[in-house]
């Protein structure tokens, strides 16, 4: 059939399908699963016999929009994902569009993996995989179960060794809904290439995870060439372990097998790309210092931390700009600078990327350039979620990576952000105001006591801004004195 007839047959249908992709009202499960396996069967069709075309893009979107809204009616509707896929959907069709399916899962489910290993404890890791949660959320993908494994060293072959590989295996094959399986730790090439053949699923580690995440957000030309660089540089180790199953590893004449070759054809390549990026990105580093430059000799504030404590929300509220702030961890990869004024004293102020554990090292490596706004700072105010449970883990991982980067001496003010989440997380309704206050006076003790300088705000109810104006206006009156000591200064 061609492609106008099949659709011109098909059009009205398709719209209505959409709709029902759109309507957030229409959430009738059986109906959103009969509707995905109809548009299914049409794109399988035009995947077949108009695989560029728009028809096909068309379809994708609207498939894609109903399996979403299929996974995510699953909170409402307890077990609907297995019935879903193993009932609703005939097993001929799963098997046939398996690969299909895959690819259309926006939200995706996971399994998490966490190993134990010495001197670790067993509620550590469990703190990790709530992170390692959050991220996995941020990517698109939804957890459907954790597995601990507790391990002296990683397995050479495996990593979490063959029994846990097994016990994995017999999980997914009953859960047929699992996409990918996330580990907390990095694998290397043959690690991942052999969890894959024996899982069959998508093997994910963390940096890759991160990775991804940063792809998915790099917005500006210096981020994409920042973040392609760390992927480049991250893959190089590995190609080896994922051409294992053409290579010969034996030495000698005739032992050579095609493997060998490619590895060698795609080991150049990945190095020329990386030559190319890391030039590229030189050019956009001259071009950031200029810009630095004509900024004058304003005195400089930066606002670092981990991910997702509420940095953007807070450069938001100082500068008056709409900087993209999300729930979501790594909701701002671009340095975003303003020129802000106290009275009238006047300073920039810049939001850079948030730091988080595990920090894949070429990572660190690539946004170097990014963090040049952090080294060239008169001024960190280093801002902590409160209210998490591991924030003093955070603030140790933030201090690490600022002494990383050379800026681990700057005059530094503790901004401990989100007071009301922890009073409605950690108070309940029968604690006074008097022992509210005294517990907060112990804790601002201990903080300062730990960290020096901090002040304690909520972004998001204004609770404390005058006060962090005022500490921000001293500091800052203090290194213009510094740097100007011979000037008057109106303000």
């Amino acid at each position: 059939m061609k492609e106008a007839a099949f659709v011109q047959q098909n059009s009205e249908q398709w719209k209505r399908f959409q709709q029902a992709a759109a309507d957030r009202e229409h959430t009738d499960p059986d109906q959103l699963a009969e509707l995905f396996v109809r548009v299914t069967d049409d794109l399988s069709y035009a995947r077949t016999f108009y695989p560029k075309s728009k028809t096909t893009k068309y379809l994708n979107t609207i498939a894609a929009s109903l399996h979403q809204r299929i996974y995510r009616n699953r909170k409402e509707k307890s077990g609907r994902i297995r019935r879903f896929w193993l009932e609703e959907l005939p097993r001929e069709f799963r098997a046939a569009h398996r690969e299909m399916l895959v690819s259309l899962v926006v939200f995706m489910v996971a399994v998490l993996i966490g190993v134990v290993q010495p001197p670790q404890s067993e509620e550590k890791v469990i703190e990790y995989l709530d992170e390692l949660e959050f991220l996995a959320q941020t990517a698109g993908a939804d957890t459907a179960k954790r597995f601990i494994q507790k391990m002296a060293k990683p397995d050479s072959k495996t990593f979490i060794g063959s029994g846990k590989v097994q016990e994995l295996e017999q999980y997914i094959q009953r859960h047929e809904e699992i996409t990918m399986v996330i580990f907390d730790d990095d694998l290397t090439g043959k690690q991942t290439n052999f969890l894959e053949e024996a899982l069959k699923v998508k093997i994910v580690d963390r940096s890759t995870l991160i990775l991804d995440i940063f792809a998915n957000r790099a917005q500006t030309a210096q981020a994409k060439t920042q973040v392609e660089l760390a992927q480049m540089k991250y893959l190089l180790p590995r190609l080896r372990g994922l051409w294992t199953h053409l290579e010969r590893q034996r030495g000698g004449i005739g032992m050579r097998g095609p493997g060998e070759t490619q590895i060698e054809t795609d080991r150049r390549l990945v190095q020329y790309r990386i030559k190319s990026l890391e030039e590229k990105l030189k050019d956009i580093d001259r071009q950031s210092q200029t810009q630095r430059k004509t900024r004058g000799e304003l005195i400089r504030v930066a606002l670092v931390g981990y991910t997702n404590v509420g940095k953007s929300t807070l450069m938001n509220l100082m500068s008056k700009s709409e900087v993209l702030a999300e729930n979501k961890l790594f909701a701002t990869l671009d340095t975003t600078v303003r020129k802000v004024v106290f009275g009238s004293m006047p300073f920039l102020l810049s939001d850079t990327v948030g730091f988080i554990r595990k920090l894949p090292h070429h990572l660190v490596e690539s946004f170097k350039s990014t963090l040049d706004e952090v080294r060239e700072s008169d001024i960190l105010l280093h801002v902590v979620d409160v209210a998490h449970p591991q924030f003093e883990d955070h603030v140790k991982t933030v201090q690490k990576t600022l002494e990383e980067l050379g800026a681990g001496e700057k005059p530094t003010l503790m901004v401990f952000n989100k007071i009301d989440l922890y009073r409605s997380k950690y108070y309940d309704d029968f604690v006074d105001a008097d022992t509210k206050k005294e517990i907060e006076t112990e804790m601002r003790e201990r903080l300062q006591h730990n960290y020096g300088e901090n002040i304690f705000i909520s972004a998001h109810t204004k609770e404390g801004i005058e006060e962090l104006r005022e500490r921000m206006t001293r500091l800052i009156k203090e290194a213009y004195v510094v740097r100007y000591p011979h000037q008057v200064k109106s303000w």
